[in-house]
């Protein structure tokens, strides 16, 4: 089991940046899946973007493609999203994801929400125009 905590949210102007941070507790983070997903007020939890366990394979929602930087730190325990060229409509609570795969499996990544089983609590971004 993981527990999963985020960091890094804020006030930004748009065209400006964060670095959100998700603190994973526990052993073997480098056999998780990670992922990150964000919900605007009034609208559905989305994906953003996610990472293989060893952090070779990312993938990302076009909404933030060439703008957002998913990465991770085994040793660290930690996974990043970097976020570039932010827009008022980035506005969201950005939650981390994480889910257990096997070493065969070592290349894959997450886009749904149901294929994850350990969330964080969130944090907030909030993107001023």
């Amino acid at each position: 089991q993981v527990q999963l905590v985020e960091s890094g949210g804020g006030l930004v102007q748009a065209g400006g940046s964060l670095r959100l941070s998700c603190a994973a507790s526990g052993r073997s983070f480098s056999t998780y899946a990670m992922g990150w997903f964000r919900q605007a007020p009034g609208k559905e939890r989305e994906f953003a973007a996610a990472i293989s366990r060893g952090g070779g394979d990312t993938y990302y929602a076009d909404a933030v493609k060439a703008r957002f930087t998913i990465s991770r730190d085994n040793a660290k325990n930690t996974v990043y999203l970097q976020m570039n060229s932010l827009k008022p409509e980035d506005t969201a609570v950005y939650y981390c994801a994480a889910r257990r795969v096997p070493t065969y499996s070592s290349g894959t990544y997450y886009v749904s929400q149901g294929e994850y089983a350990y969330w964080g609590q969130g944090t907030q971004v909030t993107v001023s125009s």
